[in-house]
């Protein structure tokens, strides 16, 4: 009898319960993130505020609702734009080889030889700061780690039988690619996006903690991370409640990756 997954089942559960918390941030919050209450300024836990206010008297709950989907749509488009350059770039650079291969790969390893963060903050120092040029900033500095992936196994699959049999019947190099090689490759790449979403969720939080990210009014938990340091000791749960939801979140698709590569 195979043994149950628990890292899957954990992961799973952990991410399924994040993300329906992030999807009511969405369409729901119960007071304004961004309205300031003079009056609530440091207000403790009560029916109104079910995690109390911070130091501008906005409701935490609220925040922290709409600061996990900002936070999840910065990682989401992070690891979107990574994945599908990183597809193109690793599938024909893998399938064909050559020239073609030596070059991008050397390009490839040039920029992957810096640390992603780094590339991010010299794009946003150039661009500025902002939800959509850090999502842009940090999709194009996570291409080089998913083309590399990518690549090594199109060189792994791109001899074998079953890519033989497609060339012997007709089919063309794209559909070889992608419809023969690319479903295989899916396995390894499932659980390289899901690294690669934890990766982005925390570069998030530190470029949002630094200034440079989600800027405000917008809730962002790095940013609100930020604001919280000043007041650890008077008001601990400004930080303990943010750092909380980005522990969660990691821990989540942590587990799901771990699971999905004993699956394999």
């Amino acid at each position: 009898m195979k043994k149950k997954n628990w890292n899957l089942l954990i992961g799973g559960l952990l991410s399924g319960i994040m993300l329906l918390f992030i999807v009511v941030g969405f369409f729901y919050t119960p007071c304004s993130p961004e309205a300031m209450d003079n009056a609530a300024k440091f207000a403790g836990v009560s029916a109104k505020h079910l995690m109390g206010c911070d130091h501008f008297g906005r409701d935490i709950f609220s925040r922290i609702l709409k600061g996990c989907g900002n936070t999840f749509i910065v990682a989401f488009g992070t690891v979107l734009i990574g994945t599908l350059c990183g597809i193109f770039l690793g599938a024909f650079t893998g399938y064909y080889g050559g020239v073609l291969d030596e070059i991008l790969m050397r390009v490839n390893d040039a920029v992957f030889a810096f640390p992603s963060i780094l590339l991010a903050l010299v794009f946003v120092s150039l661009f500025g700061g902002g939800k959509y040029n850090i999502i842009l900033a940090l999709g194009i500095a996570f291409v080089p780690s998913f083309a590399r992936i990518v690549r090594s196994e199109f060189i792994r699959c791109k001899n074998m039988d079953y890519v033989k049999s497609a060339r012997l019947m007709g089919a063309g190099d794209l559909r070889i690619m992608f419809v023969h090689i690319l479903p295989n490759v899916m396995p390894v790449l499932v659980s390289s996006v899901l690294i690669g979403f934890n990766n982005a969720v925390l570069a998030e939080a530190g470029m949002s903690y630094l200034g440079i990210g989600v800027q405000p009014p917008e809730a962002s938990l790095g940013r609100m991370l930020s604001e919280a340091q000043s007041y650890l000791f008077s008001k601990p749960s400004m930080a303990f409640l943010p750092g909380l939801m980005i522990v969660l979140l990691v821990l989540g698709f942590s587990l799901m990756s771990e699971g999905l590569k004993r699956e394999r």
